[in-house]
């Protein structure tokens, strides 16, 4: 019965789907404004992304990290990148000693799933990719806000196809009660 806030379909649903009894209320406004909202008790608990806490100054207010089994993040969370245009060959050159080959491949498979399962803003989707040597990890789910259907998947492989095992993760979750998600999504917009 606990009273949750977050501004997140991805996590509301992740969090409806773990724990049936808690009560999800949407949290809206910018950082100040929603811990006063928790200060002055108008939730038991809120959701805020810890990265952006830290950044700011709050992270002593952190209580505790919702573990990856229960909650996969926004995919390309945590990955920074620098964009130039394709014809800047200097600054490919300038920028390569920068790049981090295992963040690359986490980013490719992660960026693969969102775009075979459309994801967007108003759908609730998650993914998380990790790399160890050759190897890339990735996790999927896409769900309903309400957290009555979530289609949670996982894949491994080599590391050089990260883009398309992040495809082929998409293709499963969307064969497996995804698509029907995407339609329901797409109702409830009407």
């Amino acid at each position: 019965g606990a009273v949750v806030g977050t501004s997140s379909l991805r996590r509301e649903c992740q969090l409806r789907r773990a724990f049936p009894g808690l009560r999800i209320k949407p949290l809206r406004g910018n950082v100040n404004t929603r811990l006063a909202k928790l200060e002055a008790g108008d939730y038991d608990a809120i959701i805020l992304a810890s990265a952006g806490l830290k950044r700011l100054g709050f992270g002593g207010l952190i209580r505790e990290h919702l573990p990856l089994d229960t909650a996969l993040p926004a995919i390309g969370q945590g990955i920074l990148g620098i964009e130039f245009r394709s014809d800047r060959a200097d600054l490919a050159g300038l920028l390569a000693p920068f790049v981090d080959p295992e963040a690359r491949a986490a980013a490719e498979a992660e960026r693969a799933l969102g775009l075979v399962v459309e994801g967007s803003c108003e759908v609730p989707l998650g993914g998380h990719a990790t790399v160890m040597g050759s190897t890339v990890v990735i996790e999927g789910f896409l769900g309903l806000p309400d957290g009555t259907r979530l289609v949670r998947e996982r894949a491994e492989g080599e590391a050089a196809d990260a883009a398309r095992l992040g495809r082929a993760l998409g293709e499963r979750i969307l064969a497996r009660g995804g698509r029907e998600v995407l339609a329901l999504l797409a109702q409830a917009k009407q």
